[in-house]
């Protein structure tokens, strides 16, 4: 039923219902079963391939950046889902795609003890495979927590979501490195098997009634007022994905938010595969040391992710730290001031905190994190009417992109400091200085992002259309 309001415009008077912490928990779990596929693809398979076939560390290397680079494909995949209406057939079509790759990778591996080119050739396969599928649920899942999550449920909501991804990551990893002890390749097929079954199985009964039918809950407008956008020329389905993602592009916060999240998650990666070889040869940690120092600072990611759950609340902390700005803001000035941490830690060697200042790193590092999910739930559903998943997927094109890079990029200065610096700890402290600097200006772009409280008080059913003028 449709009902015309006094500027004219069109508004449907039905609205989907809003989703409740359970259904926010039946996301987290399929993005749970998206994370054990994914990490059985780029750890399990990854160490089997040095290890078991000692193969170059090259070989998986390229293979995990190249199912990174296929997630350019998450603004066509969510514009897919705009266009339908519907996020469930993404999702799970998605999954299947993604299982189906991770399934492939792990005959691809066993293929390369036997055939290393064909075995290659299967695994470039499974990694675009990989890649895709990744892109089409992933992508889906956030876009359809941006349209029906209230406000005051985003920074909470998106918290529980990536915990439980986590924790699939998690989960997966021990209970697969059980199972496949002793390793046999018929071990690892039935490992592969089982995990992909279980994904798309439980993803299916997940979403079972969830979604329900397409409603559109955006007005029909009949003119754009923002006279920096080029006019609307009709819903998602009715314009190409070009004109659709041009459109989203023209957008001043969709352009500036995607700027934003490629430098602050290029930042973020940058230190990832550095941070333990830092440790291990500037303050003498073992391996399983340098482990624990990880754990500690995935500690800290816990710690600041829910430090913003809570604050999402503003009850418990009031308004000014309610808001989505000023926690990413903080997290990334922090993440900033951290990194800074460790370039001292470099200077003055093993007199310095070394796990404390790891842990203010993981607790900064969750804080901008999670803020900047919660706001990209936010600002997914700004804007031009039914182009939520081709925002949330641009965004994750960008996010992707940076972690290809931020791997590659951190290596390869260490790499380059150390053939130009004799010292060895402070080549690493220049890399750290310049990840520093890089969440600085993660920072700068994160401040202009339009202010608005975690808290922002919804009543009713959710209301998704923004006004003629633009405003949430």
């Amino acid at each position: 039923m449709q009902a015309s309001d006094a500027s004219g415009a069109m508004r449907l008077t039905h609205a989907p219902r809003a989703f409740g912490w359970l259904d926010v928990a039946r996301l987290g779990l399929i993005q749970a079963c998206l994370g054990g596929v994914v990490v059985l693809a780029t750890s399990t398979l990854n160490r089997i391939m040095v290890v078991e076939l000692a193969l170059p560390a090259l070989l998986p290397g390229l293979l995990v950046a190249l199912h990174y680079v296929m997630q350019i494909l998450r603004p066509r995949m969510g514009f897919g889902a705009d266009r339908s209406g519907r996020c469930t057939p993404w999702i799970l079509g998605g999954m299947m795609v993604l299982a189906g790759g991770g399934l492939l990778g792990a005959w691809a591996v066993v293929r390369m003890a036997t055939d290393l080119p064909m075995g290659i050739a299967l695994a470039t396969i499974a990694f675009i495979l990989i890649g895709a599928g990744v892109s089409a649920s992933g992508t889906s899942v956030l876009t359809l927590l941006a349209k029906r999550v209230r406000a005051d449920r985003r920074a909470g909501a998106a918290t529980m979501v990536w915990l439980m991804m986590i924790a699939g990551f998690a989960v997966t990893a021990g209970v697969s490195g059980r199972l496949l002890d002793p390793y046999s390749e018929t071990r690892l097929l039935m490992v592969a098997a089982g995990m992909a079954a279980l994904a798309v199985c439980a993803s299916a009964l997940l979403l079972i009634r969830l979604e329900g039918p397409r409603v559109n809950t955006r007005a029909i407008e009949p003119a754009d007022t923002n006279r920096d956008i080029e006019p609307d020329t009709g819903s998602a389905h009715a314009v190409a994905f070009s004109v659709a993602l041009r459109q989203v592009w023209q957008e001043p916060e969709a352009r500036q938010f995607t700027i934003f999240v490629f430098v602050s998650m290029l930042a973020f990666s940058v230190q990832d595969l550095i941070l333990e070889p830092f440790a291990g040869v500037v303050f003498g940690y073992t391996p399983g040391e340098s482990t624990q120092l990880s754990g500690m600072q995935h500690g800290g990611v816990l710690i600041g992710m829910l430090l913003v759950a809570i604050a999402g609340s503003g009850r418990i902390l009031g308004r000014r730290l309610g808001s989505l700005t000023f926690w990413t803001v903080s997290g990334c000035i922090s993440s900033g001031v951290a990194l800074a941490g460790l370039v001292a830690a470099g200077i003055v060697g093993p007199g310095w905190p070394l796990r404390a200042n790891v842990m203010l790193l993981g607790a900064a590092n969750g804080a901008f994190s999670i803020a900047a999910i919660a706001s990209m739930m936010r600002l997914a559903s700004e804007g031009r009417g039914e182009r939520e998943g081709t925002r949330m997927g641009l965004w994750g094109a960008a996010q992707a992109l940076a972690f290809g890079a931020g791997g590659v990029l951190g290596t390869s200065l260490s790499d380059l400091a150390r053939m130009i610096i004799t010292d060895t700890a402070m080549a690493y402290a220049v890399v750290f200085g310049l990840e520093a600097a890089l969440f600085l200006v993660a920072a700068r772009l994160a401040g202009r992002i339009r202010e608005q409280p975690v808290s922002a008080p919804v009543t009713g059913a959710i209301n998704t259309a923004p006004t003629l003028e633009g405003a949430p």
